[in-house]
């Protein structure tokens, strides 16, 4: 600001960085006074601009941890999947059969479908990794998680699921699992990302779904049919892991420079 001790108080102005403050925007007191003066509190810790600076740290340590995991996938599901359940025994499955394909497997990191594709890992000798989010009623990354990292944002988080994996597995799941596969569709449909295979496992589960997007959703002309093809449906881990091998090296991008 520059000297407009003169000037009206409703014309005075002030650059904050790129930010024009004028009249009642205007600070009594500079950055530095700040700074130095506040001894008391730590409300500044809380601040958006403070977290921005977390955020960033968020993404940093993700890109990190995982820029030399090699190729992987991502395996959904419901943190609420019995142990004892059909699904964790898939989860398990799945988890193995991706990791003698060669990929890393990658979740969520907590318990249920998510420990069990953790578990199928470790116990195949693969890469298995968990991808936490900070919440009030989950205690943690499961036992099996090799390489772990914790967000506090769920968009880092699912930035880091999207970046580093070449197709998504689907087991039963709530809205977190769903969230992850409109994400993956969304960013595929409108060319965010190359598309990647997506494969639903749970026919008799997940058709409803696929039925309400054909009958309601691509007849109200909302989607295209192509959409709805984004997603695959089985309930064979044959076939699933079949599908996600041909799919990622069909779309793989070539290996590039670019930022």
């Amino acid at each position: 600001m520059s000297d407009q001790g003169s000037t009206p108080a409703s014309e005075r102005w002030y650059h904050k960085g790129p930010v024009l403050m004028r009249g009642r925007q205007v600070p009594r007191t500079t950055t530095d006074q700040r700074l130095l003066d506040d001894r008391g509190h730590a409300d500044w810790l809380h601040t958006d601009p403070w977290r921005v600076l977390r955020i960033q740290a968020e993404f940093v340590e993700g890109f990190g941890a995982l820029a030399k995991i090699g190729p992987a996938v991502s395996i959904f599901g419901s943190a609420r999947t019995p142990v004892d359940s059909e699904w964790y025994a898939t989860g398990v499955e799945l988890g193995r059969r991706v990791s003698e394909a060669g990929y890393a497997v990658i979740t969520g990191g907590g318990p249920g479908a998510m420990e069990a594709a953790n578990k199928g890992a470790r116990e195949a000798g693969g890469t298995s990794i968990g991808l936490g989010i900070e919440l009030p009623f989950e205690a943690g990354l499961n036992p099996y998680v090799d390489l772990g990292i914790n967000f506090r944002y769920f968009f880092a988080r699912k930035t880091m699921f999207v970046k580093y994996s070449e197709g998504f597995l689907v087991l039963p799941g709530g809205f977190g699992t769903l969230d992850e596969v409109f994400e993956a569709v969304t960013l595929a449909q409108t060319g965010k990302v190359t598309s990647f295979p997506v494969v639903l496992i749970g026919v008799d589960y997940w058709s409803p779904l696929l039925d309400w997007l054909r009958g309601t959703v691509l007849a109200g002309g909302m989607i295209k049919e192509a959409d709805v093809d984004r997603l695959h449906l089985t309930d064979d881990v044959d076939e699933a892991i079949e599908y996600l091998e041909r799919e990622s090296a069909r779309v793989r991008p070539e290996s590039s420079t670019e930022g």
